[in-house]
């Protein structure tokens, strides 16, 4: 009897460390898996026979080795990894919508994307079987621009550039996205040849200042823009802003803009004790303006009185003559 005791109370304390063990188990192995996220951040979707295949930049470093180099280091491949978006991007609780400029082959069905940035297939749309023998199509004008950059398109749209047929690739280089040419200046006077011999030759050239200071100019941002939309200038029309911009306590005075042209004259030396003399002489016009005043007042007063003496007193015994007369007449 104490034996069938004894074995249950062990049969007890068993089960209890058997089933601890596991409780401490399985515990263990869910403190050390990774979270689930309520919403789990887009993953590259799987290729399939229906979808576009993107090969990845990588594969098109391959045989496109420089290009690639230039590429890495733009702000196109790390449009979705800059810190600026990074933040951005998780303050607006991680909205997919913004993956469609910041990421690469963007599924907005589910939110997926192929390759984190702008890369090759971004622009030339996803790898083509028959590459390279037949080339990656690709239509270089404003409109491929404009599905990121649609602010600076449109702006583009109202300039004379836009009328002129100038593209975006005229004046930048889409791989590593920069100018093409060593400067600014001398990227524009790659067609405004004779407006840009006249500036190499100004005070503004002179100070260190490029055509797109001035052209491109716009006031410095205080908040971060709404949306990554922010004015870049490509209207290139100068407005009062541009020269408020660097002018802005000297704009309207015309000793200021006389100086900047290099027509000032000397200014003349007075002492303070000429100054001192003259501010004297003028005090002493002035009291003897004020004096003169009250003369000519008092003068005109008196002359009026007289007047009116004279004018009302020969007006009366006109008046009075005449009842004389009249009753005269009446009398007869």
């Amino acid at each position: 009897m104490n034996q069938c005791k004894r074995d249950r109370r062990i049969l007890v304390w068993l089960a209890f460390i058997v089933l601890f063990s596991l409780s401490l188990g399985i515990g263990a192995i869910l403190s050390l898996a990774k979270p689930v996220d309520a919403a789990p951040p887009p993953v590259p979707p799987e290729q399939t026979g229906d979808k576009p295949a993107y090969a990845g930049s990588a594969a098109c470093g391959n045989c496109h080795k420089d290009i690639h180099a230039d590429w890495t280091s733009t702000r196109h491949a790390m449009a979705f990894s800059s810190p600026i978006f990074q933040r951005d991007w998780s303050e607006l609780s991680k909205q997919t919508s913004c993956l469609q400029c910041h990421t690469t082959g963007f599924n907005a069905q589910n939110g997926s994307f192929s390759e984190e940035g702008v890369s090759c297939e971004a622009c030339h749309g996803p790898f083509q079987p028959n590459h390279p023998s037949e080339p990656m199509p690709l239509k270089p004008d404003a409109d491929l621009c404009s599905a990121c950059h649609k602010g600076t398109t449109d702006e583009w749209r109202a300039s004379k550039h836009n009328a002129a047929g100038v593209q975006c690739q005229a004046c930048h280089n889409p791989h590593n996205q920069t100018p093409k040419a060593d400067s600014i200046t001398g990227l524009c006077t790659n067609c405004h040849k004779q407006r840009g011999d006249s500036f190499t030759h100004s005070t503004h050239a002179n100070a260190g200042l490029e055509c797109s200071n001035c052209h491109m100019y716009t006031a410095p941002r205080q908040e971060d823009p709404i949306g990554g939309l922010a004015p870049t200038g490509h209207t290139f029309s100068v407005g009062s802003d541009a020269c408020i911009g660097c002018h802005q306590e000297t704009v309207h005075t015309r000793d200021q803009l006389i100086r900047l042209g290099g027509l000032s004259l000397p200014t003349p030396q007075v002492s303070l004790e000429s100054l001192q003399q003259t501010i004297s002489a003028k005090d002493e016009q002035i009291t003897d303006l004020k004096v003169s005043s009250q003369s000519r007042l008092y003068t005109g007063l008196i002359q009026g009185a007289i007047v009116g003496l004279l004018t009302g007193g020969a007006a009366a015994w006109v008046v009075s003559k005449r009842i004389r007369v009249v009753e005269e007449e009446e009398n007869e």
